[in-house]
């Protein structure tokens, strides 16, 4: 008698051009599909779409492929509001409909408590509430930093007019994979129209003056980056013009431009950065004009932003989201509250009226210091803030020191926490726990390695950041 016939996974080849229909949403953005149970990913696909793409990725279990063309579009696709949408990396959801993409979210929060946490959310009776969407889709951003460059990179659309264009000179946004060549963005809708007029204008001054942008591969050209800064809530505005070396005199004329063609912007600040790193930080900040800070609000409090500072950068998502941080935190008048990763104090001063006690954890002590000013600005004075690592700082001796908290609230970076702050918490067993991330993923590895000790009890994703595939999401546990 013969052996049945073994099921052999489909032979899908490199280079190889196939026929999909989408089935879902997958992680960072894509879709995938199955073909006899052998997952396909597609960047800029969506779920419903039958399309033509080309694998250029086989692996074991897994394959990527390339998106030719859309056969039949899904219900859930929209038309695309910006020029560069097919080009630009910075909103590669604007094709699909706001709420699908909220509800991309919320699968996306799930399914990294169910294969990264190891949690059965249906077993659990926890379910991952409606994604909280942003009232305002488009030109919700408060910072922006855009690149000058001296490769620019032509859209389709671009060529095509047989225009004869400047290659030379970009100010705008990298092209996704490239480090050396920008997108020369005449519109974005991303921080506010203003902000593109400022762009264009700053753009225009520059090439008249002829000044040289950085060349990445040779190290060589004057201009880096532009850093804008919009609050939501005061009508201030920072310029950071991020150069190669410091020149008085160029930088007087460009503080002339600006306070002539855009006497809207209340400070302007130069940052040297001499070295290859492609960043908009650097080695020296100089105050041109204006007192080098803006101001802005979360709730009743005013925070102080430097030109290096953090600050949410959708301020009224931002208040949505410290909002869920408080609710489920359930505090108390009596509570002591741990805010670990605090950086500048927004979450802690935003609480602080609502409880006893703050202590706030920062290992950057650069925004330890402006946590300090900024609650010494409102007033606050049931805040400490501490300078540290994380790692090394939290001990038992710290919690001798500073009273055992009721409430922790953690809001580590992408990486997420140590193990050894994990076990940290497991000891100490703090009666409610708010975790606050910007990645699922390393989220739900951290509150799964929790165990026994705690068990989830909400989980709110909120949206920051419309048309990306980024989430912030909170998770409440509580102690068993």
């Amino acid at each position: 008698m013969s052996e049945p016939a073994t099921a052999q996974k489909p032979s899908i080849r490199r280079g190889e051009e196939i026929e999909l229909t989408l089935e879902k949403f997958a992680d960072r953005g894509k879709s995938l599909t199955r073909v006899g149970g052998y997952v396909v990913f597609v960047a800029g696909a969506v779920p419903g779409d039958r399309i033509r793409a080309k694998v250029f990725k086989r692996k074991k279990s897994f394959a990527e492929a390339k998106l030719l063309e859309v056969l039949e579009p899904s219900p859930l696709r929209t038309e695309p509001r910006c020029e560069y949408f097919n080009s630009c990396g910075g909103c590669k959801w604007q094709h699909v409909q706001y709420d699908a993409q909220l509800e991309m979210k919320r699968e996306a929060v799930a399914e990294a408590l169910g294969h990264q946490g190891g949690f059965d959310l249906e077993a659990l009776g926890i379910e991952v509430r409606p994604t909280l969407g942003a009232e305002e889709t488009y030109f919700y951003r408060n910072k922006m930093e855009f690149t000058f460059a001296s490769k620019r990179w032509l859209t389709d659309w671009e060529i095509a007019t047989g225009e004869v264009l400047d290659k030379d000179f970009a100010l705008g946004l990298h092209v996704p994979g490239r480090f050396d060549k920008v997108l020369d963005l005449q519109a974005c809708y991303l921080q506010s129209e203003w902000s593109a007029r400022l762009v264009n204008g700053v753009r225009a001054f520059a090439k008249e003056k002829g000044w040289k942008p950085w060349d990445v591969r040779n190290h060589t050209g004057y201009l880096r980056h532009l850093v804008l800064r919009t609050p939501e809530h005061t009508d201030e505005n920072m310029v950071v013009i991020v150069t190669s070396k410091e020149d008085p005199e160029r930088m007087a004329l460009f503080a002339e431009f600006l306070q002539r063609d855009f006497p809207e912007v209340s400070t302007l600040v130069n940052t040297i950065n001499s070295t290859p790193s492609q960043t908009a930080y650097g080695e020296k900040m100089i105050n041109v004009f204006g007192p080098g800070v803006v101001h802005d609000k979360l709730g009743p409090h005013t925070f102080e932003i430097a030109a290096n500072a953090f600050f949410q950068t959708n301020t009224k998502q931002a208040e949505r989201l410290y909002e869920v941080v408080a609710e489920f935190a359930g505090l108390k008048p009596a509570d002591l509250v741990y805010d670990l990763y605090c950086g500048a104090g927004t979450i802690s001063l935003f609480i602080s009226d609502r409880v006893k006690r703050v202590v706030g954890v920062e290992m950057i002590e650069a925004a330890v210091v402006n946590a300090k000013a900024n609650a010494v600005a409102n007033g606050v004075q049931n805040c400490t803030f501490v300078a540290g690592d994380m790692l090394k700082l939290f001990t038992p001796e710290f919690v001798e020191e500073h009273g055992r908290p009721d409430v922790l609230i953690v809001d580590p970076p992408r990486a997420g926490m140590h193990p050894k702050v994990v076990k940290q918490i497991k000891r100490l067993k703090p009666e409610r726990l708010v975790y606050v991330s910007c990645n699922p993923q390393t989220q739900a590895r951290d509150i799964g390695q929790l165990g026994d000790a705690y068990h989830i009890e909400a989980v709110q994703p909120v949206d920051l950041f419309p048309h990306t595939h980024h989430v912030e999401n909170v998770v409440k546990v509580v102690a068993v």
